[in-house]
């Protein structure tokens, strides 16, 4: 047994976060680990990292009884981890991140700019990640981020273990096929992989075993091969699993309530035609850097129109501002909700009434009772689990945090709501939460724009589906008999 865990506990402030952490990984397999948000298996993955300290239990690593003292050991002993959240020096080189803290130096002294620059390309190359080791990080896009960061922990070759917390996030189908060879690698070289991700369908594609943790506490655990995707998330969420998507059926109409004509950003953009109607939702999918996140941004006036133009109700409109967009019923979701959708620092209420602050005040004084009243209702509806509307987002679970976003965008009463990746790192019972929310949403008459890397949740809830590549759009289709492999060749 590569690593073994049996009790492993930990509380905050007298606040149980794990109470019973438990797993057993051989080497050479890849294990799911699985739980909904605040299921404790981001402290169970920092104990066993040396990030926290356990209160009680035991960890055995090669044998052998282990407890580190921090990250730096876990690393020299052999164990790595792939972090959910990000943490690139946007003003380093990718090469830079690559090698941090074991750059090449000439004569002891200076960097080797030649050397690093080689093995950065061999690293990326043999991973099969297109990505130029002399860009600077903040020029990268959140996918090819992500992709050095895998890259980085998957070039330490001394790492017994590799812990890898969704790091399919912010990838597409393409991108994350990559990682899943490379993955496929390691373990035939008798590596360790624990893997975590909301998706049910990479845990059946990519994983031979798997453990569920929920409420803090060891659920289950088996090969992924003696269970099926019902049977497993209903482990996740402790209640039978229903059907995932909503049955949604669109009463197109003859008026479009979002026509684009031959919209265009320069060198992102091109002739982008597409209509949206009242109580659809139209799905986008595409690859990595096809598009679709700018094309969302610019109708929320995130990015100018270089060309085209965009009706509302038949109207034509000019969005240069957010402001602008929300004044026209448009609301956006956006990609990132830790980087772009949330002041990380600010309470629950405070991030709710924020794109409302003008229909709260009265000459710049802020309604406080009907700010709580309108917050106190979007908890309830959205079903936000806070210990209080003045809790810092920060420390909430990932479904709370985008349950958070989704309750601000629909606080300003949007026609047209557009979605890029909401059920980004949220467990499956929050996803089927979020989709109810849009299933609402479109059944009072507005129309629904959603982005996503996942194939299915595509098919699942979009009415039609435009695809988009390299800046324009490459197919559209009803979603009538529509497989995934329609999209995936479409798209790529």
């Amino acid at each position: 047994m590569l690593l073994r865990a049996r009790g492993v506990a930990k509380a905050f402030s007298g606040v149980p976060a794990l109470s019973n952490g438990q797993l057993d990984l051989q080497a050479g397999s890849i294990h799911a680990l699985c739980g909904g948000n605040g299921a404790g298996k981001s402290t169970f993955l920092n104990i066993i990292t040396g990030t926290l300290r356990r209160d009680s239990g035991t960890i055995r690593f090669k044998g052998k009884e282990v407890d580190f003292h921090g990250p730096k050991e876990a690393l020299d002993a052999g164990i790595s981890i792939i972090t959910q959240e990000l943490s690139p020096i946007p003003g380093m080189t990718v090469a830079e991140n690559l090698y941090l803290g074991q750059l090449p130096l000439r004569f002891g002294l200076a960097v080797d700019w030649p050397t690093l620059y080689q093995r950065a390309e061999e690293l990326l190359g043999t991973l099969g990640f297109k990505i130029n080791p002399r860009r600077q990080m903040r020029e990268l896009s959140l996918a090819q981020i992500q992709l050095v960061e895998i890259a980085k922990a998957m070039n330490r070759e001394d790492s017994s273990v590799l812990i890898m917390d969704e790091p399919t996030s912010a990838l597409g189908e393409q991108e994350a096929e990559l990682l899943f060879a490379s993955v496929r690698r390691l373990a035939a070289l008798g590596k360790g992989i624990i893997y975590v991700s909301h998706r049910m369908t990479e845990i059946f594609k990519l994983c031979d075993a798997y453990t569920v943790f929920r409420d803090g506490q060891f659920v289950a655990t088996g090969q992924t091969k003696d269970t099926d995707r019902k049977q497993l998330v209903s482990a996740i969420i402790g209640r039978n699993y229903q059907d995932q998507f909503p049955a949604t059926k669109a009463q197109i109409t003859a008026t479009p309530l979002l026509r684009v004509k031959h919209l265009g950003v320069r060198g992102r953009l091109d002739d982008i035609n597409l209509e949206v109607y009242p109580g659809e939702v139209l799905g986008i999918y595409g690859l990595g850097g096809s598009g679709r996140s700018r094309f969302l941004s610019t109708l929320y006036g995130l990015n100018r129109m270089d060309s085209g133009e965009v009706s509302l109700n038949e109207q034509r409109v000019r969005i240069k501002s957010p402001r602008d967009a929300i004044r026209h019923g448009v609301a956006l979701v956006t990609e990132d909700r830790k980087t772009t959708g949330l002041v990380l620092t600010s309470s629950v209420k405070e991030n709710i009434s924020l794109s409302s602050l003008p229909r709260l005040s009265w000459f710049g004084i802020i309604k406080r009772m009907r700010e709580m009243e309108w917050t106190n209702r979007w908890m309830q509806a959205l079903r936000i689990k806070a210990a209080s509307t003045k809790l810092e987002v920060r420390f909430m679970s990932g479904g709370n945090q985008q349950k958070v976003v989704l309750a601000r965008a629909l606080e300003t009463e949007p026609k047209l709501l557009l979605l890029d990746e909401p059920t980004r790192g949220v467990d499956a019972g929050a996803k089927q939460e979020i989709y109810g929310f849009v299933e609402n949403h479109r059944q009072k008459g507005n129309g629904v724009i959603m982005v996503s890397s996942e194939v299915d949740e595509m098919l699942g809830i979009s009415t039609r589906i435009i695809v988009f590549r390299r800046g324009k759009i490459a197919a559209h289709f009803e979603n009538l008999n529509l497989s995934g492999a329609d999209l995936l060749h479409a798209a790529s």
